[in-house]
């Protein structure tokens, strides 16, 4: 007989945001390895991220998904609080309190960025007896921006700083179990907190989806075409910043350069694309500066808005080739390279010299992947002159990689810690 979890996710489809990704890539998969799910999200009404109808064509109809609401922004905006946890972090109380005491629940599964929903955790925990599992999808309580310009920090740094660092300390002492994408977040976390060094924990990545595409490619029609067909466009989607740069500018350095530029290769254009979490049309750019700095600002198009995820799969598609930019924070894991490797493009990968993103992509046999303090001028230009128009060849990815990092072999790696937590209660 199957156990029950019951999964917090705030942002959920159609909403399109970047952390409920691995709860709408797992869904289909969880009932094969033993587990019934349920997922508790904020009601789309209440959320000022963008949405993409199409992403609930992958969630499963049988996956029972109940939903809260959340105070107003523009009145707890007045008081600086803008997070849709906080906002929903009362109605999200109420609501699970309900749930659990109409039915038996094994476990609570927090797997958002959205973190100081996790503090409900420890009360679940106390009043109901459910353990509970936080996923850390990145670092929650970090000094990363500590000694960075004031432009570069996040919006309310100072504040969002302190209360993380309060609200994180009694959610991931009393966890029962974490997962992370990244090795180091759960090093972190465990010497912080020495009451959890003996927890179950694992590090697992994001997978691919191979329905994705497919559902990409069935709406193919009806989606525009913002790249210049005139160009061989190299595409990047994802979110911008000064973190990027150091990965970034060996790329910009050699278009400036001209590598590549044989005569017969029609003119470079690159594609940053939804890089500002910031309301459409409300970004401020954040890699065209960069591109002014090597003179090739007429050869970068920045778009600071959000598109929708299937636009972005069908854009990843159109592309001549791909772009995946690492931060310089070295816990940094490129989750965003799975779509990019079922795109089946060249793809041209720069990462921080730690990052685990290079050591999965070399698992998938990708020739131009490089860290940015070694890699030279003449790889990036190798990268350039092979996309030549008559001898541009889809990567041949190897078998083995490709079923590791499956959703569906992520997934079953996520069942394995749920079992392991109530092994060990």
């Amino acid at each position: 007989m199957n156990r029950n979890v019951l999964i917090i996710s705030p942002y959920f489809p159609p909403v399109n945001a970047a952390d409920m990704q691995r709860v709408r890539m797992s869904l289909p998969y969880f009932r094969a390895f033993g587990w019934d799910a349920e997922v508790v999200a904020v009601d789309p009404l209440y959320t000022d991220m963008g949405t993409d109808a199409l992403l609930s064509e992958s969630v499963p109809p049988e996956i029972r998904v109940h939903t809260v609401k959340a105070f107003p922004k523009s009145f707890t905006s007045r008081f600086g609080l803008g997070s849709i946890a906080l906002r929903s972090l009362w109605f999200y109380r109420q609501l699970v309190n309900s749930l659990l005491i109409k039915k038996k629940y094994d476990l609570i599964y927090f797997s958002t960025t959205q973190f100081p929903v996790c503090i409900l955790g420890a009360y679940w925990k106390k009043k109901f007896g459910v353990p509970y599992v936080v996923d850390m999808q990145d670092p929650w309580h970090s000094g990363y921006y500590r000694d960075k310009p004031r432009d570069q920090r996040p919006p309310k740094y100072w504040f969002s700083y302190r209360l993380n660092k309060y609200l994180e300390r009694p959610a991931i002492r009393h966890a029962d179990g974490l997962i992370s994408v990244s090795d180091n977040y759960i090093e972190d976390l465990k010497a912080r907190y020495p009451s959890i060094r003996d927890v179950p924990s694992a590090t697992i990545t994001f997978g691919a989806f191979d329905p994705d595409m497919q559902i990409a490619a069935a709406h193919n029609a009806g989606f525009s075409n913002i790249l210049d067909p005139s160009c061989t466009n190299i595409v990047y989607i994802g979110r911008g910043g000064a973190d990027l740069h150091k990965a970034i500018a060996p790329l910009f350095r050699a278009i400036g350069a001209g590598s590549g530029n044989l005569p017969r290769l029609k003119p470079f254009r690159c594609y940053f694309i939804g890089t500002s979490y910031a309301p459409a049309g409300q970004g401020s750019p954040s890699i065209l500066p960069l591109a002014r700095q090597f003179g090739i600002a007429e050869q970068v198009t920045e778009l600071t808005d959000r598109i929708g995820f299937y636009h972005s799969l069908a854009t990843l598609q159109r592309a001549d080739a791909l772009f995946i930019a690492g931060s310089d924070d070295p816990r940094y894991t490129a989750s965003k390279i799975f779509p990019y490797t079922l795109a089946a493009k060249p793809l041209l990968g720069i990462f921080n010299p730690a990052s685990s993103a290079i050591r999965i992509l070399k698992e998938y046999g990708a020739v131009h992947v490089y860290d940015y303090e070694s890699v030279e001028a003449q790889q990036i230009d190798a990268f350039l002159s092979g996309l030549r128009d008559d001898s541009k060849r889809s990567p041949q990815y190897e078998p083995q990689a490709i079923a590791k990092y499956s959703a569906q072999q992520m997934t079953a790696r996520q069942c394995s810690l749920f079992d392991k937590v109530l092994q060990e209660i």
